[in-house]
């Protein structure tokens, strides 16, 4: 793998301990696994076995049932795939995975973006006596290659970014561990530890979507098969399906975008408008929001708007509103915009939203409130409650977007001043939006 996306966190000359360890965050999958494969790396080079340790934050933002049970069932089929490699895979609570460091001679983490897990990784990191080193295995190019600064517009990081594609779509061969941890013994009752999480069990999980490698790679299959030829012209159509509806499996590593991109390669070859289109939205955009993630403190929250963005929506806070919601009426997905339910409702029923509906559905909450911080704030809420792909730097450049982020100033206008609006007439010329109503309108609750 290129040196780049390796980063030296500690380094410790001398080597102790029974163990190799690689703590399984953002990556949760056994091929395409640039941490992993590393950490095979190690343990052979050491003479260790290798162990890889699943954190789960019973603190995270939002951690409840939805968003674990769809964690959980991922983990349950990667420890199977794992231990065929003589890999033990355990499952911890994170505030005790600090237990493994006094075994480790040497430790793996993923690179996240996000504030509460680079603090994680931080703690992580000053708690262990080996080195420690973290691998950028979520992203096509790493931020810091991408970009050493926060970039303003897609337009500004694109450029970039397709600059060093092509040489960060690199194969990735699966190596043999020749030591086995599997005969490690460690108390690790997945079971046990999945109903005893102090989590958030009244957001109920989805039938739609099932966690795991193995879904994100089927759900791949089809789309490069059966999509992907009319992904360019029918993406943002919502009554069309088209989308790869992979969000929630990238949200939680089950699939890699150098997975997904180098698939589409193969399928349609590399000048093809579907495949730009696709790069558009993997690459460019989601990797947009971790160089926001990353460089950005306040990225992710209303104080993180640029300066026009909120000096226009507090000009016109108080501005008549026909209609104003509170959150449990939004929840319910009880407005009197059929449009805007039957996007909530497609949030509660499967997990997601479709791209496009996820912009309308979130600019109408400037309309629908009575000040714009709440709005943003009811936004993350809905999206990071209910949403599977929610708790994530894509999700929070979408949201902010909407409220004027990555984005410029457009002619002034009633309550959403100088923000971009997005209407009604707009969803009507959409093609397949009766079919899109006619899906989510009725959706049981």
């Amino acid at each position: 793998m290129r040196p780049e996306r390796i980063h030296v966190r500690k380094a410790v000359s001398e080597t102790w301990g029974e163990f190799v360890l690689y703590v399984m965050d953002a990556c949760q999958r056994s091929l395409g696994n640039f941490a992993l494969e590393y950490a095979v790396y190690q343990a052979n080079r050491l003479g260790h076995p290798l162990i890889a340790v699943v954190p789960v934050d019973e603190k995270m933002p939002h951690a409840n049932l939805r968003r674990f049970k769809f964690m959980f069932e991922g983990l349950t089929k990667l420890r199977e795939v794992l231990e065929t490699r003589k890999i033990r895979v355990l499952v911890e609570k994170a505030d005790r995975i600090t237990r493994f460091l006094a075994e480790s001679c040497f430790t793996v983490l993923d690179t996240a973006y996000l504030g509460f897990q680079r603090a994680f990784r931080n703690q992580i990191t000053e708690s262990s006596q080996c080195s420690v080193v973290e691998v950028e295995g979520n992203v096509v190019v790493p931020v810091e290659i991408a970009s050493n600064k926060p970039e303003p517009y897609a337009r500004t990081i694109r450029p970039k970014l397709i600059k060093h594609l092509n040489q960060f779509l690199e194969d990735l061969p699966v190596q043999t561990p020749e030591h086995s941890s599997i005969q490690l013994d460690f108390d690790n009752d997945v079971e046990k530890l999945f109903s005893s999480v102090k989590i958030d069990r009244t957001a109920s999980p989805v039938d739609y979507f099932t966690g795991g490698e193995d879904d994100a790679l089927s759900r791949l299959k089809v789309f490069t098969e059966k999509k992907l030829r009319r992904y360019a012209e029918g993406r943002s159509d919502p009554g069309e399906d088209f989308s790869s509806e992979l969000s929630p499996y990238l949200r939680y590593g089950m699939v890699s975008p150098v997975q997904v991109v180098k698939a589409a390669l193969e399928a349609v070859g590399p000048d093809d408008v579907n495949l730009n289109s696709l790069v558009n939205e993997l690459v460019v955009w989601r990797e947009l929001a971790r160089n926001a993630a990353y460089y950005s403190p306040l990225f992710g929250t209303f104080d993180g708007l640029p300066e026009w963005a909120k000096q226009t929506l507090e000009k016109h806070k108080d501005d008549r509103r026909e209609h104003v919601y509170d959150l449990q009426t939004l929840e319910k997905a009880e407005t009197h915009d059929r449009y805007w339910n039957a996007a909530q409702r497609e949030l509660l029923y499967t997990g997601k939203i479709h791209n496009y509906m996820r912009m309308y559905w979130c600019k109408k909450l400037i309309e629908w409130t009575d000040d714009p911080r709440k709005a943003f704030e009811y936004a993350v809420y809905l999206n990071d409650r209910y949403g599977l792909d929610g708790v994530d730097p894509n999700s929070y450049l979408g949201i902010s977007w909407c409220f004027g982020a990555f984005d410029r100033p457009f002619f002034e206008s009633k309550i959403y001043g100088k923000i971009r609006k997005m209407t009604e007439e707009s969803l009507k010329r959409k093609k397949g939006i009766t079919r899109y109503l006619q899906k989510y309108s009725q959706q049981p609750l």
